[in-house]
């Protein structure tokens, strides 16, 4: 099993910045995939971006340009960059870490960390 923590949320006026980071920890060796996905009131949860074990990056249209995804392999974390933040980014943000275990692909989820974007 993979545990992941994440840390960073908080309230940033429109415009802001606000980094998240996402520690992995247990089975890592079977991760391939990170992500972040976001789920606001009352809308199902949606990716925000993603990135491979080889650092190949996705990224929903709707934060293109102003968010960026990385990856620290030493130190077990991803990260997403938040830019130019606006109202409609505010959600409860989960980090996901896909794993093949056992033949099967398995999701792993963290505890998410609240983005407010609001003047």
């Amino acid at each position: 099993q993979v545990q992941l923590v994440e840390s960073g949320g908080g309230l940033v006026q429109p415009g802001g910045s606000l980094r998240l980071s996402c520690a992995a920890s247990g089975s890592i060796n079977s991760i391939y995939v990170m992500g972040w996905y976001r789920q606001a009131p009352g809308k199902q949860r949606e990716l925000v971006a993603s990135i491979t074990s080889s650092g190949s990056a996705n990224y929903a249209d709707s934060v293109k340009g102003r968010f960026t995804i990385s990856r620290d392999n030493a130190k077990n974390t991803v990260y997403l960059q938040m830019n130019s933040l606006k109202p409609e980014d505010t959600a409860v943000c989960y980090c996901n870490a896909k794993s093949i275990r056992a033949g099967a692909i398995t999701d792993d989820w963290g505890q998410g960390t609240q983005v407010t974007v609001s003047s």
